[in-house]
């Protein structure tokens, strides 16, 4: 009888150490995931969406400035400059994802100073072709603000590049990936582990 106790006792200890013991982990990968998020990270992917934006209005503005051109017929050769100006303010916004098989392609835009001096341009296209004497009121105000947003974001771009302040966002992005991926293989562990006790403790 006295033995029995003992198993039944010693039994629920294991189990109360083991449910401290995950306690503990499960609190100690809820605070490495919080520590994980890198503020810097998060500005520069805030900065990224913003430039997107921007990139993402001059596109919309060329595009009405083109349809308007060669639908009245007015001028030709101005709605082909509006289709280069949709093309790369289009590549522009795509660059700011920064997905690994589009910049290979394009290895400059992996630079600061070469993504902001491609962004000026876009800028300076848009805020150049717009015409207050013959665009509609809101396109104005729209190219303006678009154009406006986009040469600023390429200025920060260029000057952040000199001041190599892209390869230390590499180096923060790649840091904060290598602990987002540690800590979802120690969850991973931690699920194998409760499922191969689950199945030994059957």
């Amino acid at each position: 009888m006295g033995s029995i106790l003992n198993e039944g006792l010693t039994d629920g200890a294991r189990e109360d150490h083991h449910d401290e013991e995950a306690a503990g982990q499960s609190s100690h990968h809820e605070q490495s995931s919080s520590q994980g998020s890198d503020p810097l990270v998060i500005t520069f992917r805030i900065f990224n969406v913003i430039t997107a934006i921007a990139a993402l209005l001059c596109t919309a503005v060329n595009i009405i400035s083109v349809v308007r051109s060669f639908k009245h017929g007015r001028d030709i050769f101005e709605g082909i400059l509006r289709c280069y100006a949709v093309i790369i303010a289009l590549f522009v916004a795509v660059a700011e994802t920064e997905l690994e098989h589009i910049l290979k392609f394009w290895r400059v835009l992996e630079y600061w100073v070469g993504r902001g001096m491609l962004q000026i341009f876009v800028g300076v296209m848009t805020k150049a072709l717009s015409n207050e004497h013959r665009d509609k009121a809101y396109q104005v105000v729209l190219a303006e603000v678009a154009s406006g947003l986009l040469l600023a974001c390429g200025a920060i771009y260029v000057i952040a590049g000199l001041l190599c302040v892209g390869k230390l966002k590499r180096s923060r992005v790649d840091k904060s990936n290598w602990r987002e991926k540690a800590v979802k293989d120690l969850e991973d562990m931690d699920r194998k582990r409760d499922e191969l006790q689950a199945l030994l403790s059957k």
